[in-house]
């Protein structure tokens, strides 16, 4: 079995976020890790997506039911509040069409974790000021050109959206840590500008007052 320590430091959080004996979808899975390590840890009915053929085959050499192919194609055939928890970590930036995925994954699963790259953090703040050109490090390493990322996330950003289509937030956190790194650290102060990603647990219905916690003061 994966240690949990051995996961992407993000994989760790959202780990440990998951109730033992859960029903999980893991969308765009990569090796398995998490579903490898909830499976053997915590007894979770594990189902991944993954659209890389090779990476696809690896988890199902390791005992894991993943489907190879585009998990926006494939999610709608599942039924309504078929899995306890789905999962979406590092991919939400590379989604044409997030507002409508985000609200089919809401039908099909009671709760959506999602991880992604905080485009507000101050460095990529300060490169862009200094250079004018698109901010390049560890969390967004490609050029403009060559990039699979189509959207820039902030933190501030996934909460209004989350309150534009109606969800709510049930968990959240920032974190400071590097792509893969398998260590990090949890930011308390100033997250918007301190963190390098973010992780929200949300699920569907009507936003009501005090849900989210803090809210603009976290910025």
């Amino acid at each position: 079995m994966r240690e949990a320590s051995e996961m992407r430091f993000d994989l760790q959080v959202i780990s440990s976020w998951i109730e033992p004996g859960s029903r999980v979808l893991d969308l765009g899975c990569g090796r398995g890790d998490l579903l490898l390590h909830l499976q053997h840890g915590k007894q979770v009915r594990g189902v991944g997506i993954e659209l890389d053929e090779d990476k696809a085959a690896f988890c199902i050499s390791q005992g894991l039911s993943v489907l190879h192919g585009d998990f926006i194609e494939e999610v709608s055939d599942y039924p309504e509040n078929h899995f306890d928890y789905i999962v979406l970590s590092q991919t939400l930036q590379q989604v044409y069409d997030p507002e409508k995925l985000l609200q089919v994954l809401l039908t099909v699963g009671s709760k959506v974790i999602v991880s992604f790259p905080n485009f507000s953090h101050w460095r990529v703040r300060l490169q862009l000021l200094l250079t004018g050109a698109a901010p390049r490090n560890e969390q967004f390493p490609y050029e403009w050109h060559n990039t699979p990322n189509i959207r820039i996330i902030t933190l501030k950003d996934f909460r209004i959206f989350v309150r534009r289509i109606h969800g709510v937030i049930l968990r959240k956190v920032a974190i400071s840590s590097h792509h893969h790194e398998t260590k990090g650290a949890v930011v308390s102060r100033l997250p918007n500008w301190r963190s390098t990603y973010g992780i929200f647990m949300i699920a569907g219905g009507n936003r009501t007052a005090g849900q989210e916690g803090r809210t603009e003061e976290e910025d």
